[in-house]
């Protein structure tokens, strides 16, 4: 609303939900849609972005993203390199003299609520790559490109990107605003309870509740409902939880603020059932939670 500050999404242009999984392949998969829209939102006069970082189908490192912004990854030979991953194994040059000057003006957020290193164990293509359509053997070439793509970044420019926490966010988009667009990173939830007001409104509400699709032990490691809680218990407000379906250990979940937790699914049901009916769902489900407030 401050008629300067954009939000890219990586999942709406880079995502994995948007490929049938049969066409899902992360060795050409490309960030560059990404990229587009970060350069269409300069364009508009943007002096603030905010790049979502998640659900993406890429595992190139953000090496389309940059291509998009006019960065040249060039081969031996002085070629352009391919899209997606695996082709970062053939990088020996990188120029970024020809990237959109607009941006040197623009501050970027990242959007990251992981931690993850680009390459290694725990970095995007051994963590996130399956899941991607990856196999071992192109976890294994995905992550050696991408580690040749770290080396050539800190050879060339002088920044050391690949042990970076958040780094390998989005197939390793966090390396490329990092590295070449000096990203601040922050995570998400702390980024939506400043953008939404929320720390102002729990000044003055009764109750706070919150919600997840899945809710577990998993939540409080800054997932929403435990950024929700954080910010409720300041004020010493209680707080609740609906979710759609409740895993395990939930009770570690009160000792980060969140006092209760329901879940709105009626019975046993298919997942496009509980889909379908989700906001009928959460709606009888929270009148009977307050039914319960006001006894």
């Amino acid at each position: 609303a401050d008629g300067t500050t954009a939000v890219v999404e990586t999942a709406e242009a880079s995502g994995l939900a948007l490929l049938e999984a049969k066409k899902r392949n992360p060795l050409i998969a490309s960030s560059y849609g990404t990229g587009e829209l970060m350069l269409a939102a300069v364009r508009s006069g943007a002096k603030r972005i905010i790049v979502g970082l998640g659900g993406s189908a890429t595992n190139d490192a953000g090496a389309g993203l940059l291509q998009a912004l006019g960065v040249r990854l060039l081969d031996k030979n002085g070629n352009d390199l391919k899209h997606g991953g695996a082709a970062l194994a053939d990088l020996a040059t990188i120029d970024i003299s020809t990237m959109d000057p607009a941006l040197k003006n623009v501050a970027i957020t990242a959007a990251c609520d992981v931690t993850n290193p680009l390459t290694g164990p725990t970095g995007a293509s051994a963590v996130f790559g399956p899941q991607k359509g990856a196999s071992k053997d192109d976890v294994a070439t995905l992550d050696a490109a991408l580690a040749h793509f770290a080396q050539v970044i800190d050879s060339q420019l002088g920044v050391a990107v690949n042990d970076v926490p958040g780094a390998g966010a989005a197939g390793g988009i966090g390396a490329a605003l990092k590295g070449f667009l000096n990203a601040e990173f922050r995570p998400g939830i702390a980024i939506v309870i400043e953008q939404s007001g929320l720390d102002a409104a729990a000044q003055w509400a009764d109750v706070v509740f919150t919600g997840e699709g899945s809710i577990d032990f998993q939540t409080k490691f800054g997932k929403t409902p435990a950024g929700v809680a954080e910010t409720a218990k300041r004020h010493g407000k209680p707080v609740i939880a609906v979710a759609g379906h409740i895993g395990t250990g939930i009770d570690e979940l009160h000792e980060v603020g969140i006092d209760a937790v329901f879940g709105i699914a009626p019975g046993a049901a298919s997942l496009s059932e509980l889909l379908a009916d989700a906001a009928a769902n959460v709606t009888r489900t929270t009148e009977q939670i307050v039914r319960t407030l006001q006894l």
